[in-house]
């Protein structure tokens, strides 16, 4: 009898990755860590990597030690559900589930990216205009809290207040051991059409269009985000999923994929297997490549092919910061100084155009990232039917757009610590948006705490991290304590 027809040799339900007992051993040594951070000292994590871009205050108390829950535990192919250790990347993730033909229902850009680290600090990709965000595809979570417990928080249990409130709590609150969540059905390829524009309010109106009915053109829209060059050239790009053959280009090497989109008029196709895809934007860590030469053709025939990755680039931004670089190079030319702007906002769809005119005039930043989102629906039982994450409260039945832009700007001399990045702060918050908080943030407390739930994550704090080992959010984020 064959394989397929022999039932005994079919995949069984649930396929074990890193397995429970792997899972048990890291649970304890975090739990063992915990035990060893003295009572007056705060917790934090001893991660050895980070894709946060704000610094913090340095610390020789002990943190966490939780490299024993980087893998995927259990992938269940029929339910189409994962459990996954809080630190598993998602590189490691899809590596794991694209076998099965699945992946998560979103994949943040960058392969270093933990799931526990997109959950608590908000990720996002191509597939939230119809997938929402990655805590939404979350069932449960076993979570440390600051009180030292491992709890579990479902939307529906006695931790569902913990189950709301972690997404955006960037650990104050604490730190997803294991999490439960969606897969997705992929196909082998996505095939691309890049949609040229030459008008902000056009590409406005079509990338609301196409977040409504799904579809451009009469063909399904499984992936959609698009690119800002200027005004006049601006470009969506809409993914299908699809099994069908033909060529398929490679972005790993020479070519750069953001590149790849321009074009003179009309739309232009493209097709990528589906784990390139997942990773277009890893390799230039989307365009920021071009700050370290890595797109000059010259220096990228010599550039070592897998250290075309975004965790070596933010080494070399490590280098940077600790040893000022950037700012002696640009001495040397006779140049100011720059201010890091590096910042996710979101605004309603209606008002992105907005938003891009007004800082393409203010800041000058190019090229700029756009990915539309929605939350999903239905919300999972229990949650406000109004405000749903308390901390990062996105509103349902809305289209967002999240725009992302990374680099720097002159600093002018005497000016305000931050002044680029105040001003951004200042026009999102006219347009009723927000901004992620993986970077720099000036926010005055009052409005830090309107804007991402400051009396919901009080109640929260109180409950599971009585005795504050744990920094509240304003001290990490604003305070960068």
């Amino acid at each position: 009898m064959s394989a397929r027809n022999d039932p005994q040799a079919r995949t069984p339900t649930t396929v074990p990755i890193g397995g429970e007992a792997a899972y048990a051993e890291g649970l304890a040594r975090l739990e063992a860590s915990y035990r060893a951070i003295p009572a007056e000292s705060r917790v934090r994590l001893a991660k050895k990597t980070s894709n946060l871009f704000r610094a913090r205050a340095a610390t020789d108390a002990p943190g966490l030690e939780v490299s024993g829950l980087g893998a995927v535990v259990s992938i269940d192919p029929d339910a189409r559900t994962a459990d996954v250790g809080g630190v598993c990347t998602y590189q490691d993730f899809v590596a794991a589930t694209l076998p099965f033909g699945l992946a998560p229902t979103v994949v943040p850009q960058l392969k270093t990216i933990t799931l526990g680290g997109a959950v608590t600090g908000m990720g996002i990709e191509s597939s939230s205009f119809r997938a929402g965000l990655p805590h939404e595809a979350v069932r449960s979570m076993d979570i440390l809290t600051g009180a030292g417990e491992v709890v579990t928080a479902t939307p529906d249990g006695p931790n569902a207040d913990l189950y709301f409130g972690f997404p955006n709590s960037y650990g104050t609150l604490g730190y997803s051991t294991r999490l439960t969540v969606d897969l997705e059905p992929v196909r082998r390829f996505v095939e691309l059409r890049h949609v040229r524009f030459h008008d902000l309010h056009e590409l406005q109106a079509t990338m609301d269009a196409v977040v409504g009915a799904g579809a451009h053109d009469g063909e399904p829209v499984d992936y959609l985000d698009g690119v800002v060059f200027s005004r006049d050239e601006a470009y969506l790009t809409l993914g299908r999923k699809t099994d069908d053959d033909g060529p398929v280009s490679d972005y790993t090497g020479m070519d750069v994929y953001y590149r790849s989109l321009q074009h003179a008029d009309g739309v232009l196709r493209d097709r990528l297997t589906t784990h390139d895809y997942l990773w277009r934007w890893d390799t230039d860590w989307f365009w920021c490549s071009r700050a370290f030469g890595a797109q000059n053709p010259r220096i990228r025939r010599m550039w070592p092919k897998h250290l075309l990755r975004s965790s070596f680039y933010w080494k070399l931004v490590a280098l940077d910061r600790r040893w000022d670089i950037g700012d002696k190079l640009s001495a040397r030319k006779g140049e100011p100084p720059g201010e890091r702007v590096v910042q996710d906002i979101e605004v309603e769809i209606g008002k992105i155009t907005d938003f891009l005119d007004w800082f393409l005039d203010e800041i000058p930043i190019e090229p700029i990232w756009l990915c539309p989102l929605r939350l999903r629906e239905p919300a999972p039982a229990g949650a406000d039917p109004e405000r749903p994450w308390p901390l990062y409260p996105l509103e349902p039945r809305r289209t967002y757009v999240n725009v992302g832009f990374w680099s720097a700007v002159p600093k002018q001399p005497g000016q305000i610590d931050g002044r680029a990045n105040r001003l951004i702060e200042k026009r999102v918050s006219e347009l009723g948006g927000h901004k992620s908080l993986y970077s720099e943030a000036f926010y005055g407390r009052d409005e830090f705490d309107a804007l991402y739930g400051g009396p919901d994550l009080e109640q929260l704090k109180s409950r599971y991290d009585p005795a504050g080992r744990l920094l509240g959010l304003y001290d990490k984020t604003v305070r960068r304590q």
